[in-house]
């Protein structure tokens, strides 16, 4: 890769960072971001291990700043891609597509991996990381209810079991079981007749 020029040494960090998370990005598209080892990672990134490591000391680190990218990008995209005036149906919908949409271009473990990769402490930071993103599901059931587009009698529990759908399709998308159309498409209509007015959640 041709070598990163910089006005200070703080951009110059911040340059080596991004080449250092896009190179997971790309690793984790193609095996999995649990079976990334961090010689590989340097090796995709340009540099030695020596430097990634004085960037992340432990893989737990890497994997903290790499869940916060993946968050901020889908914040900024459900921000920039969604009309302010849709209908709550609608910007769920944007909701799933989006996630599925990052999970495929990020593939990450499982929440049950994770917790297990990371340990209790570090698990808690990664939740912190992802709150904006649990945030913008439980505004838009809300919205939903209040306009009596959603009938839900818990907003917190139902944005929980809509992250428990979109994470039932993670293994059929990264394995090639099921297409991102077919995910989309499955997850909508699932959490849309859960949530439908036809169903109090009681």
């Amino acid at each position: 890769m041709p070598r990163i020029s910089a006005a200070t040494i703080g951009e110059h960090r911040a340059q080596t960072q991004e080449k250092i998370l896009e190179a997971i990005a790309r690793l984790a598209r193609r095996q999995g971001i649990d079976a990334i080892s961090m010689t590989e990672l340097a090796a995709e990134a340009g540099i030695t291990r020596t430097v990634l490591y004085n960037y992340f000391p432990d893989k737990t680190a890497l994997l903290l700043a790499f869940t916060e990218r993946v968050t901020h990008y889908f914040v900024e995209s459900y921000a920039r891609d969604l009309p302010a005036d849709a209908s709550p149906s609608v910007r769920l919908r944007a909701f799933v597509r989006l996630q599925l949409t990052g999970l495929v271009a990020h593939p990450h473990p499982g929440a049950a991996d994770l917790s297990a990769t990371l340990g209790p402490d570090a698990y808690q930071r990664l939740a912190a990381h992802v709150a904006p993103m649990q945030a913008i599901l439980r505004e838009i059931i809300q919205t939903g209810v209040d306009s009596g587009e959603f009938q839900t009698a818990d907003v917190e529990a139902a944005a929980r079991a809509v992250l428990a759908v979109l994470g039932s399709e993670r293994i059929p998308l990264t394995e090639g079981g099921r297409t991102l159309e077919e995910a989309e498409r499955f997850v909508s209509v699932f959490c849309l007749r859960a949530l439908g007015p036809g169903d109090s959640g009681d």
